[in-house]
């Protein structure tokens, strides 16, 4: 059974412990084991940064939710989370509400002065180029890996 680390800014949620177990549970139904952040019960900083890399090792693939979280782009706790699953290998999945590129629902140039990248995507290149991106629902997501992973 792949492991599946569910990075996002689920974890802010006031219910984000029964959110977290909804979530193992879509990934069951798929014949895939969810790992929640919260899944390492820690309290402190240090606990649960470690924690959360610990999680991220022991996965197969990230699933992450990338809508835009406190502005207008993804939680930058699950942008690195992306990147170290990256550099070890692992397969990156994420989800969104919303796939019109940033160029669309931001203009040209955004509220501050800054130009916004122009390539099509609905978020950081860096974010679009290592990962697989569903237009859709967690579970739309979890449907795409596992067909992925049945068609492997």
């Amino acid at each position: 059974m792949k492991k599946i680390y569910l990075a996002g800014f689920d974890v802010f949620y006031p219910d984000a412990i029964q959110r977290g177990e909804r979530m193992k549970a879509a990934c069951k139904e798929r014949n895939l084991c969810g790992l929640f952040p919260c899944d390492n019960h820690a309290d402190n900083a240090h606990d649960i940064f470690q924690g959360n890399v610990d999680l991220i090792r022991q996965a197969d693939i990230v699933v992450a939710n990338l809508n835009w979280f406190r502005g207008q782009e993804m939680d930058c706790g699950t942008a690195f989370e992306i990147g170290y699953a990256y550099a070890m290998g692992k397969d990156i999945w994420g989800y969104l509400d919303d796939d019109t590129p940033m160029v669309e629902q931001l203009g040209e140039i955004d509220e501050n002065g800054f130009s916004v990248e122009n390539f099509g995507a609905p978020v950081n290149l860096m974010i679009a180029q290592s990962s697989h991106i569903v237009c859709g629902s967690f579970t739309d997501c979890l449907d795409a890996v596992r067909k992925h992973l049945d068609e492997s």
